[in-house]
Order: structure tokens, then C-alpha cells, then sequence
């Protein structure tokens, strides 16, 4: 089950509606209400479109893709 990102939400809100964001940046209502839901989470490049557009850093928009990241570090022996 996927977890509404609110914050993503209120950023939507402050600008307009659902409708006038998804086509200020070009893709369908339904694809960002699928974004602000939880449901999928953008590719880099319009992840980082969206973060320009709200002016907000992306942890800050998509947390639940941050937070389930596992960043390993590689060491080298050279």
C-alpha cells in the first residue's frame, strides 16, 4: 500500500489545482495524481522538473523514496 505524500500535496495546492500543475509541467492529471499519491514515483528528470517547479528540495517532496533507499558504499583496495 503506498503512503500519500502530503507535503508533495500541499506544494500541489498552493499552486492550483491537480489539472493546471500536471499541465504547467506537461503530463496527464492522472500521472500526478498518481505521483502525489504514492502510487508511482517520477523518473530523475521529472522528479527534478517537479522540484524546480515547487522549489522544494526532492527529500523534502518524495520522503518515502529517500528514506527506503540503500545507498552501499563500495571501497576500493587501490
Amino acid at each position: 500500500m503506498s503512503k500519500k505524500r502530503l507535503y508533495f500535496a500541499n506544494c500541489r495546492k498552493a499552486k492550483g489545482t491537480q489539472k493546471y500543475v500536471a499541465k504547467e509541467n506537461g503530463i496527464s492529471t492522472v500521472y500526478l495524481r498518481m505521483i502525489e499519491n504514492g502510487t508511482y514515483t517520477p523518473g530523475r528528470d521529472l522528479m527534478f522538473q517537479l522540484c524546480c517547479y515547487f522549489d522544494q528540495p526532492a527529500e523534502k517532496l518524495f520522503p518515502d523514496y529517500f528514506s527506503n533507499r540503500s545507498f552501499k558504499h563500495t571501497h576500493s583496495d587501490n
